[in-house]
């Protein structure tokens, strides 16, 4: 995987937005998309947009791709092979000389895991339209604003609006992605089309308690917010699992991060701040759990005598895939010849994607394959080559089929001006 090498540290694999190891990756992936035919450009907020004209200069463009940033100790494939995908199915046609009825475009989002700045898919927000300006006070953990980032790496932070695509120019989105879940391995397949992305929030829990000598306070007279944080965690596990909600519409929550403060052995903490992540298939059964756990934290500060607060970080709404177009991905899978014209599998995505904030912009399809184990956002993460092979023949296949019903179609209706599409 030709961008895994562009790392910050020499031990790991960690890209985070607007770093050198960022502009590294930038730097090769333009080469590469130039090489495949492309005219190549770093929109203004920071994506590296690669276009390949179609018939007539101008047409609007089917964008392709996914991320190159990663998380801390992450894997080799997480968005990469997307963007990687992209160029390839791009270069296809270049070397067959081949125009198309619309523009191919290959993009590589700069941020989506939101690994350095807290909130995740700034640059995808970008794109669509919907990014809030203020999003240039975050700061990362260096006190780093996305500002001066921006200025450091030669952009200019006011013109970050100035990246959303008109409409009209952009029609369609396709995203292929590694699965990151273990259901295509299990049934022994290697494609699947995504049917909806997961709602999602990002909540920041903090008990405040009081700091004391960890051997001369009494356990009956502490104010100790670390027992409160662990009761939370484990009254989120409950929720999801085995309450009344417990395996609805696919409910998870994760604590992903705690900090202890001030963090010495020897110091009962003064406060606890953690991360909770909730997700579900729709949005009603992810605020319903939010509610019920903002309940119990509410309920457990006041019977330890504690002071908290929840604040919400992010919040995404459920995203489903455009039916038009997710059917003619799956017949586009179907008709490869190694998966026997086989239907295609149609799963949701418990994962966030750039995809689920491009369908603000326009109609949206994704394209999973498997991953070993089910495992991501770690070292082990992998795919095989005969599987990316089948992914890109379906790519291509999906291209073939658009191409062939935008040149049939002259409905006025069609959303952002495309055929076949129906959300």
């Amino acid at each position: 995987m030709g961008a895994a090498p562009f790392s910050e540290a020499d031990d790991m694999l960690v890209r985070r937005f607007l770093t050198p190891a960022h502009k590294a990756a930038l730097d090769t992936l333009k080469f590469w998309m130039e090489e495949a035919g492309m005219a190549v450009r770093l929109d203004p907020a920071g994506n590296l947009v690669g276009r390949y004209e179609g018939e007539a200069p101008g047409a609007p463009a089917l964008l392709i791709g996914s991320h190159i940033d990663s998380v801390r100790n992450g894997g080799r494939y997480d968005g990469a092979l997307g963007v990687m995908l992209a160029v390839d199915l791009i270069e296809t046609f270049h070397r067959q000389g081949r125009r198309l009825p619309f523009a191919l475009e290959a993009i590589a989002f700069g941020d989506e895991e939101g690994s350095r700045f807290p909130a995740s898919m700034a640059c995808s927000r970008a794109v669509a339209g919907t990014v809030d300006p203020q999003v240039m006070e975050m700061t990362d953990a260096e006190g780093t604003s996305l500002a001066e980032a921006f200025a450091a790496f030669g952009l200019d932070p006011t013109r970050l609006v100035e990246a959303a695509r008109k409409p009209g120019e952009v029609f369609a989105f396709l995203e292929a992605h590694i699965e990151q879940g273990p259901v295509l391995e299990a049934e022994g397949l290697a494609l699947g089309v995504v049917t909806a992305i997961a709602a999602q929030k990002r909540i920041l829990v903090r008990f405040k308690g009081q700091a004391g000598h960890a051997g001369t306070t009494p356990m009956g007279l502490r104010k100790d917010p670390g027992p409160a944080a662990a009761e939370a965690v484990l009254a989120l596990e409950h929720i999801c699992r085995e309450g009344p909600l417990g395996g609805i519409d696919g409910l998870v929550g994760t604590v992903g991060r705690m900090t202890a403060l001030p963090g010495a052995f020897n110091v009962i903490p003064g406060a606890v701040e953690f991360s909770m992540d909730i997700r579900a298939e729709t949005s009603a059964t992810r605020d319903a759990a939010v509610a019920a756990i903002t309940a119990e934290i509410e309920a457990i500060a006041e019977r330890r005598g504690l002071k908290v607060s929840v604040t919400l970080m992010q919040q995404l709404a459920e995203s489903p895939c455009d039916t038009g177009l997710a059917d003619l991905l799956a017949a586009a899978v179907g008709d490869l010849d190694d998966l026997g014209a086989q239907p295609a599998r149609r799963l949701p995505s418990g994962a966030g994607h750039d995809a689920m904030v491009i369908a603000d912009l326009c109609p949206t399809a994704m394209l999973f394959i498997r991953c070993e184990g089910g495992i991501s956002h770690n070292p082990a993460e992998a795919v095989t080559d005969a599987d990316c092979a089948l992914a890109a023949q379906a790519m291509v296949g999906f291209v073939e089929k658009l191409s062939t019903e935008f040149s049939s179609s002259s409905r006025p209706d069609r959303p952002c001006g495309a055929p076949g599409m129906t959300t």
